[in-house]
């Protein structure tokens, strides 16, 4: 039989490559398969996230009390205002990319220029952001105290206000060494050292008569216990066996390590998605300013990195409302 007059027996329907399923060209409609797979994958994430949070619900860190810092304002205490910041900044980079889409309809190429341009500055103040986010949750704020069974305590003053221990530790005149691969039994090396040690911060808990433990559970008014100066002296003498500053993923000063874990891994995620997102922006924007576009006639491919985008900031919402908000 001539191939050019076989018969496939799917013609007249819709998959018989006649028509447009939805009305959608192959570009987008495989743009939005890959999203609704790339969205299974955060919804794991995330639902491995909350699992684990309320399993450790009694010990989970208070997001007010990690998330308060803001840069250029060193030591004031703002919860939750550059989280926030954060935040409209992608919605306000979603809606600038809407208005590049909706320019590019019209073939407006100047107004897909400027809005582009605004969704691009967007997207890496945001990537500076998270980056100065990260950094002060490495390096950490107030330090805490380990205790031999690996809980982690904070210190506080009877106002209610978190000390920072390497402002309360009495030097003990004792130098200190950390062990190197070169120097170690085989080859074995240890963590930086803290900038200060626990025989220092026992020295000025106990010298500091307003200074109090706090311990990561909750009492029955759902507030942290904190313990009366003379049990706190009785628990930090007895149960105090190390100070940890920062969060890496073996050791958190805020609480369990699995919130480090996962605030590391959902967060940096994200952040890769973004930084793709960027490239994306970038070379689709390199393309509008070299008139790519106007010779096709169309401003689609703008459209399917818009989507794209959209999906990022939505994404960071969910995010937002895991690790900030609840």
């Amino acid at each position: 039989m001539d191939a050019s007059v076989a018969k496939t027996g799917t013609e007249g329907n819709i998959w018989g490559g006649g028509q447009r399923p939805m009305g959608a060209s192959y570009g987008k409609l495989m743009m939005w398969i890959f999203l609704a797979s790339d969205s299974l994958t955060f919804s794991g994430f995330l639902a491995a996230y909350g699992m684990q949070r309320f399993k450790f619900l009694d010990i989970w860190p208070i997001a007010d009390e990690v998330f308060n810092e803001v840069p250029f304002l060193e030591g004031v205490d703002l919860p939750m205002i550059f989280p926030a910041f954060m935040t409209f900044l992608l919605i306000f980079s979603s809606v600038t990319m809407v208005l590049a889409v909706n320019a590019g309809k019209y073939m407006d190429r100047k107004k897909v220029t400027l809005y582009m341009s605004l969704t691009i500055l967007g997207g890496f103040i945001f990537l500076g952001s998270q980056a100065f986010e990260w950094a002060g949750f490495i390096k950490g704020h107030h330090g805490a105290v380990q205790t031999h069974g690996g809980k982690i305590v904070q210190v506080f003053n009877t106002d209610g206000e978190r000390i920072t221990l390497r402002d309360i530790a009495l030097p003990m005149g004792v130098e200190r060494e950390t062990l190197e691969r070169h120097k170690g039994t085989w080859f074995s090396e240890e963590r930086p050292l803290p900038t200060v040690s626990i025989e220092e911060v026992k020295a000025g808990f106990q010298a500091d008569e307003s200074l109090l433990i706090r311990l990561p559970n909750y009492d029955e008014n759902d507030q942290k216990i904190m313990l009366s100066r003379e049990e706190s002296l009785t628990f930090m003498n007895n149960e105090a066996a190390d100070v940890v500053e920062g969060a890496n993923l073996k050791r958190n000063e805020y609480g369990p390590p699995l919130f480090a874990n996962f605030f590391f891994f959902i967060t940096g995620f994200h952040g890769f998605h973004v930084s793709i997102g960027l490239l994306l922006l970038i070379v689709t924007f390199t393309n509008v300013l070299l008139g790519t576009y106007e010779r096709r006639g169309s401003y689609e491919m703008v459209e399917k990195v818009g989507l794209y985008w959209h999906f990022v900031d939505l994404v960071w919402v969910f995010v937002f409302t895991f690790f900030y908000l609840v």
